[in-house]
Formats: structure tokens, C-alpha cells, sequence
């Protein structure tokens, strides 16, 4: 199971003396705990991906906030601990293989910009965890608008 994983991984990283692995489980552990708690489940390992895909957003978000505060070594610590993450991940597809599947989903249908919404539930259950959100939107909206 992913979540035990995990706990070796973080034993492991602890031994190697590898801090920002440390850091990026530690915290990832501490979420899954609290969100086990509040919603008085555990999670499967499809949830558990979810959970890793908002953490790692969440550091994607921090990068950029760095990088316009002008703090590299603070992004820097972000993307290392993005790295720590993305091993629990499934493998992200490329542009390309996003752009594909999304001509393939709306093939022979007729939607417009203004159907952004309705196409996007439409091509998100099968690009979920595999792709960034952000790139599938912005790939959508491209098509959307040819």
C-alpha cells in the first residue's frame, strides 16, 4: 500500500539525512493524518494520490510566490520537496499525449468556449493524476478556441 510507502521512504530519507525528503513527508504524512481524522476514514491509495497531487500543487504555488518575492533559495527547498512527492504519482503525460486524448474526447462533438465547463468534465475523468490541471486547461482552451 502506498502509505507504507511512504513510512519507509521517510525512514530511509531520516538514515540518508536527506532534509527536504524528510520535510516533504513528514508534511505530506501530517495531512493525511489530518484529513483521515476530520473525514474518520483511511484512505485508499486513489486517495492518497489525490492528496499528493494537491501537496505538490500546493509547492508549485509556493515556487511562484518565491520567485516573484525574489527568495530562489526558498524555491529552490519547494522543488526539491515536488521531486520527494512525484514518486508516489503516477508518470504525468506530455503535452502532446494530453492534447491527444482531449481531440479524442471531443471528436464529434460540438462544444464552444462557452462549453468550457461541460468539455472539461468531460475530458478530466480520464486525464485525472495523470496530467496537471493547469496544462489540460489551458490545452482545452486552445481547442475550444480553434
Amino acid at each position: 500500500m502506498l502509505i507504507e510507502q511512504i513510512d519507509s521512504d521517510l525512514k530511509e530519507a531520516m538514515r540518508a539525512h536527506e532534509q527536504a525528503t524528510v520535510d516533504a513527508l513528514r508534511m505530506l504524512k501530517a495531512r493525511i493524518t489530518n484529513e483521515g481524522i476530520a473525514q474518520q476514514k483511511e484512505f485508499d491509495d486513489a486517495q492518497l494520490q489525490t492528496i499528493i497531487a494537491s501537496e505538490v500543487k500546493r509547492r508549485k504555488d509556493s515556487i511562484e510566490a518565491y520567485e516573484s518575492g525574489n527568495r530562489p533559495e526558498l524555491a529552490e527547498k519547494e522543488k526539491q520537496e515536488i521531486i520527494a512527492l512525484m514518486k508516489y504519482l503516477p508518470e504525468q503525460l506530455s503535452e502532446a499525449e494530453v492534447a491527444s486524448i482531449i481531440t479524442s474526447k471531443l471528436e464529434g462533438k460540438s462544444f464552444t468556449a462557452t462549453d468550457f465547463g461541460k468539455a472539461m468534465a468531460l475530458v478530466m475523468p480520464e486525464l485525472k493524476g495523470k496530467a496537471d490541471g493547469q496544462l489540460v486547461s489551458k490545452i482545452l482552451k486552445e481547442k475550444l478556441n480553434s
